[in-house]
Parts: C-alpha cells; structure tokens; sequence
C-alpha cells in the first residue's frame, strides 16, 4: 500500500507502480502501459476496492439465522402455519424536498436530461414502511420524525387490519434503531399486540430486513433525481408510488439460506485466520 511506502496518497496509478518497481529494483526498465496490460489480466486488482462493515454482534449468526429460517417459512425449527404472517419494517429517514433553482429538462437526442445542481431545502420526512414478506403488501407512513410513537403509528395501521387482527402469530423483523431497540421493545410490541412477534436482525445487518429491497426501489423510481417543490408534494409522491407498487408487486424470491449463511461465516473466518 502506498502509505506503507509512506507516500502521501492511498492508490497507485500505473505509472506510479511502474516507478516503484524501478526504484526498488524489481525490474531495471518497464512502462505503465506494461503495468495496466498484465493487471488488466490478473486476478489481483490493486485499484479496486469495496466499503465493509465487520461483523461486531457477538450472536449474529443466531440471529440472522432466525431471520432467514422465517422468510423460508420456518420459526424455532416448525413450519409456519397459515394463520402467520412476516412483517419486515423500517424508516428511511431525513428524505430532503429539494426544489431546483431551475426545472429539470428532458432528454434529447444524443443528449440526457439536465437537472439543476442548485436547490432549496424544502424541509424532510422520514417514510415509515412495513412489507409483508409473502403476500406483498406494503404499509408506510409519511412522518416529520422517527420514534416509538412513530413506530407505534405504523404498528398500529398494519395490525388493526384483516388478516393480521386475527393472526395467530404476526412476526415483525426489525433493525436495531431507536425507535424498536432491544428487549424493551420486544415486550412493547407485545403489550401493544399479544400475537405480535418482533424479530431483531444483527447489528449492521440491513440486507436482511427485506423492506430495505423496497426501499432501493422506492429511491430509484421516485427519489432519483431530487426535485420537489415542497413536502406535500414529496409525501404525495411517495404513497402514490407505494399504493401503484402494491398493484404490481410480488413477494420478493428469497434465495439465501440458513446454510447459505454457515458457508459464508466460514470462509470469513478463514479470511480472519489469515489476516492474523
């Protein structure tokens, strides 16, 4: 790595590698032009790099387990009855309303679309959703703040509904934000609703709250670009797109298993009995 040469930059360039390998003798002569052709070929690509978070809950692997034995139907080792239901719930949080200086223009010929750089801050949202793993249905909620009334609110919108009033069991996944932390939320939950289940994915593990697919999508087609006058309109925008979404969606196809997740940790910790 550069700065284990102590140079002051954190990537080489091809050039930069070429003098390297000249300045501590590794070749007498050689060009960057060399250096791409044999790196473009390799398996080893100095110049890429990817963002990661190390695992740091000591029971993830029990608890993403649990996760992922439901969203295959199963809880504590027995099938999931017909009467049980999976919710997956989360906020997207400090949604900004940014109206552009200018109007954004449409595409032409040989040309994309322009929007403005230069925005108004409108004011933000924070958009409260819940996703019903196997029969596709989203709820959400549009709220100037996130919290346990918030959570409450939209706990509230899902469960006092057909079929989940009735539900023999209705299991909520949630992260490990304020808003539903810990155990005293688990007994919350429970005071609000006796048949509701709520199920905490590990710490820094949002891929497996599948609302978080939604909420991808939700930020494609509605969020990207940003341009809206003000928050009402903002607000309209994001539950007419959750109420068109619900006509077309499916339950998302949940491929990785609970033995999906024992292969990948063990090839984690080989990668960590390597690095020490």
């Amino acid at each position: 790595m550069p700065k284990d040469l102590g140079l002051p930059f954190s990537k080489f360039t091809h050039a930069e590698i070429a003098r390297q390998a000249e300045k501590q003798g590794l070749v007498a002569s050689i060009s960057g032009k060399t250096i791409w052709r044999w790196l473009s070929k390799d398996a080893i690509r100095p110049w890429c790099y990817r963002s990661w978070i190390w695992p740091r809950d000591p029971d993830f692997e029990q608890k993403a387990a649990r996760v992922l034995d439901l969203y295959h139907g199963v809880w504590e080792g027995n099938p999931l009855g017909k009467k049980d239901f999976i919710i997956s719930s989360d906020e997207k949080t400090s949604i900004q309303a940014r109206c552009r200086l200018k109007g954004t223009t449409a595409p032409t010929a040989g040309r994309y679309g322009r929007v403005e750089h230069e925005y108004e801050r409108m004011g933000a949202l924070a958009y409260m959703a819940a996703w019903d793993v196997r029969r596709a249905k989203i709820f959400g909620l549009c709220k100037t703040s996130t919290g346990i009334d918030s959570f409450h609110e939209l706990v509230d919108l899902v469960m006092r509904q057909e079929p989940y009033r009735s539900a023999d069991r209705v299991f909520w996944v949630t992260d490990n934000g304020s808003s539903h932390r810990g155990q005293s939320s688990v007994d919350r939950l429970k005071s609000w609703y006796s048949n509701a289940v709520q199920v905490h994915t590990p710490i820094h593990a949002s891929w497996l709250n599948q609302v978080e697919i939604y909420f991808s999508v939700l930020q494609r087609k509605v969020l990207s670009p940003n341009d809206f006058e003000n928050l009402s309109d903002l607000k309209n925008r994001i539950i007419g797109f959750q109420e068109l979404y619900e006509t077309i969606a499916k339950p998302f196809e949940w491929k990785f298993t609970r033995e999906d997740l024992k292969k990948v940790l063990a090839k984690f910790d080989d990668t960590q009995k390597m690095a020490a």
